[in-house]
């Protein structure tokens, strides 16, 4: 595939997929820290990410889902860039999520989310240039009970950072075809899991990661134009390591690296206007969660 071939699948499926995908997460409760090193770039960056969401059971085929999530971004120049770079060394993702789960028939669930987001680098306050909106509708299929356990997940999503007025496919399938084996494909992860000892898994997986956040302040920049929003969008493979103290809790640690990696400051019509990494670098990730499945 084409580089700018592969660029452009990446920044749709990861604006189509992993925003809304942490919308419409299976977590519970996660906490976790990422961390991207320094590469040629002289760009080091940290990430602190905590959710919570609560089911409400409203009767015995419904629930309603209320939750939210915060990430922040601390990112750490080490070499000098042509603009004033302490407008964007810290950045902050907000999240509020409210779901809906309903018994659609006999064998499917219907899941709906709506997800406003506020995503600034709050230099002055908030404003509302800050706030984006998601959304998801999806149908949830799962067996535990037969000799090979199955999920499948099938909808539609609506991210307002796209930039395409349609909500866009969303699929995934996971299927455990042996005691020890089991596997996931979809967006944004897709992984091939080993279930070794009780409790402990270790995992190769292929995931999307990033985000997409407004600057407040715009950032002139030596050829005359001006930096409004900053993105990073990211496919990773990686390495990982799960250790489960009961079927729902666990502790998890990943080491990968990005396949394709783009993080890039844009204008108000959302176009690349100066491009601020894209080399190859190294994700490490770890935390705590508590999840449905």
């Amino acid at each position: 595939m084409p580089k700018t071939l592969a660029r452009f699948f990446l920044v749709q499926c990861f604006f189509g997929g992993i925003i809304v995908g942490n919308g419409q997460s299976s977590d519970l409760f996660r906490l976790e820290y990422l961390r991207i090193p320094e590469n040629n770039t002289g760009i080091n960056t940290s990430r602190y990410r905590a959710l919570l969401n609560v089911p409400f059971q409203i009767n015995k085929r419904d629930y309603l889902i209320v939750g939210a999530e915060y990430n922040e971004f601390d990112i750490e120049f080490r070499k000098e860039f042509p603009f004033d770079e302490s407008r964007i060394e810290q950045l902050h993702i907000a999240d509020f999520n409210l779901g809906y789960i309903t018994r659609w028939n006999e064998n499917w669930r219907l899941v709906g989310i709506i997800t406003p987001r506020m995503a600034s680098n709050l230099t002055r306050g908030i404003s509302m240039d800050d706030f984006f909106f998601n959304a998801t509708a999806t149908l949830w299929k799962e067996n535990s009970k037969v000799d090979k356990p199955y999920r499948i997940v099938v909808g539609l999503s609506f991210n307002s950072t796209t930039g395409l007025p349609i909500p866009l496919p969303l699929v995934s399938y996971y299927r455990r075809f042996h005691p020890k084996w089991s596997y996931t494909l979809g967006i944004p992860r897709t992984n091939f899991k080993y279930h070794a000892a009780k409790g402990h898994s270790l995992q190769l997986a292929l995931l999307l990661d990033g985000y997409f956040i407004n600057v407040q302040e715009d950032i002139d920049l030596p050829d005359g134009q001006t930096g409004s929003r900053i993105s990073l969008s990211a496919l990773v493979a990686t390495i990982g390591y799960q250790y489960n103290l009961t079927t729902n809790i666990s502790f998890y640690a990943l080491f990968g690296r990005s396949l394709i990696l783009d993080s890039t400051l844009r204008d108000d019509g959302r176009n690349d206007v100066f491009l601020l990494n894209n080399e190859a670098n190294l994700f490490l990730r770890g935390g705590f969660k508590v999840s449905i499945f």
